[in-house]
């Protein structure tokens, strides 16, 4: 069963700020979340978790430069999207 990404508000607004200077990524970013949904341990998405301040949630990668930060439920199978940006930004 396929994950599903569950969007908040919040996250979609930062999601608009960062295509409106990256618009560039935007395949990139959709063939990103694609591959979440399908199977979010593809190892290209280069998922793993976060420690310290940030231990609640996960992070995937875009590419080298650009994370998606997010709550992930394996359980629940759910993905909730928290932030996007560059590696500093998001950490």
């Amino acid at each position: 069963m396929p994950f599903q990404i569950n969007y908040s508000e919040r996250y979609k607004k930062r999601e608009q700020k960062f295509f409106r200077k990256h618009h560039d990524l935007l395949s990139k970013y959709e063939k990103t979340l694609r591959l979440l949904e399908a199977n979010p341990f593809h190892p290209s998405l280069r998922l793993h978790k976060l420690s310290g301040n940030l231990e609640e949630l996960h992070s995937v990668s875009l590419d080298m430069q650009y994370r998606i930060t997010m709550e992930f439920y394996i359980e629940e199978e759910k993905i909730v999207p928290v932030h996007i940006g560059t590696h500093d930004e998001v950490y």
